[in-house]
């Protein structure tokens, strides 16, 4: 059943807010409700996850005290277009995040789409979409994890912190705000001027850039320096024999996390 959480959440009229106190998983709360219908702006938006659901189908930790939610977008492009918009959620988390924390704390964003704390993660990201028989997208669904009070001390992937652990101090609903506003001004920039300002934003906060870098993929691993994000959102790494590769998938570990 919803819950009463959203009185004093002052939202641009761009969304409609949902709030759980439980729910399975906001993304599968959002997907019912955009194959229902539902409009653009939809925000699902949980105080728990029982059964949150990370990048590769890791489970994502969800306990009270974090924020979790689901924005349901409508943006009538083809789905490669659409996989972009995972860096424009990123830049959006990232200047929701910044006005909170210390000056001395390193924030960063991490390709493709992991969001950094003095090199560890406090944010997931995760894109869900469905095409129409055109091939455009019907419907994209952004879920997002962040960890403001709690975090996993053994992972599969990075290490984890919280937002409080480095003396952020905020409330879920202070940073459901934020990020939203943010989202809904990249969002807008996206449609009237295209991936190229949102990919000059998410490199001007990205770690790593102009340094070494090791891509692990399902079927080999190699190194190389990190120059730049191409206009399709691929990383260009140089080899070290000065040719140049671009990657499109894979997990991407800067010199501190192997």
């Amino acid at each position: 059943m919803s819950y009463n959480l959203t009185d004093g959440i002052d939202l641009p009229s761009f969304f409609t807010l949902t709030a759980f106190q439980t729910i399975d998983s906001t993304n599968l709360a959002a997907r019912k409700l955009a194959d229902e219908g539902a409009s653009e702006g939809q925000v699902i938006w949980a105080l728990k996850q029982e059964s949150g659901v990370g990048r590769r189908g890791r489970q994502w930790t969800s306990p009270e005290g974090n924020l979790y939610c689901s924005v349901l977008l409508r943006p009538n492009v083809s789905a490669v277009e659409g996989a972009k918009l995972s860096f424009l959620v990123a830049v959006a988390l990232f200047d929701a995040l910044k006005p909170y924390l210390p000056e001395s704390i390193d924030l960063a964003v991490k390709w493709p789409n992991d969001l950094l704390i003095n090199g560890r993660k406090t944010a997931g990201i995760l894109l869900e979409s469905r095409s129409n028989n055109d091939g455009r997208l019907d419907w994209l669904i952004i879920g997002t994890g962040i960890n403001i009070r709690h975090y996993p001390k053994v992972t599969d992937g990075l290490p984890a912190i919280s937002l409080e652990e480095v003396g952020a101090k905020l409330t879920t609903d202070q940073l459901l705000k934020s990020y939203l506003d943010n989202l809904l001004q990249l969002y807008q920039l996206w449609k009237q001027e295209g991936f190229s300002p949102i990919r000059q934003r998410w490199l001007a906060r990205a770690s790593g850039v102009g340094g070494p870098v090791t891509v692990r993929l399902s079927n080999e691993q190699f190194e190389g320096v990190f120059s730049g994000m191409d206009e399709n959102g691929a990383l260009v790494l140089t080899l070290p024999d000065g040719s140049t590769r671009l990657v499109t998938a894979g997990e991407v570990f800067l010199p501190t996390y192997k």
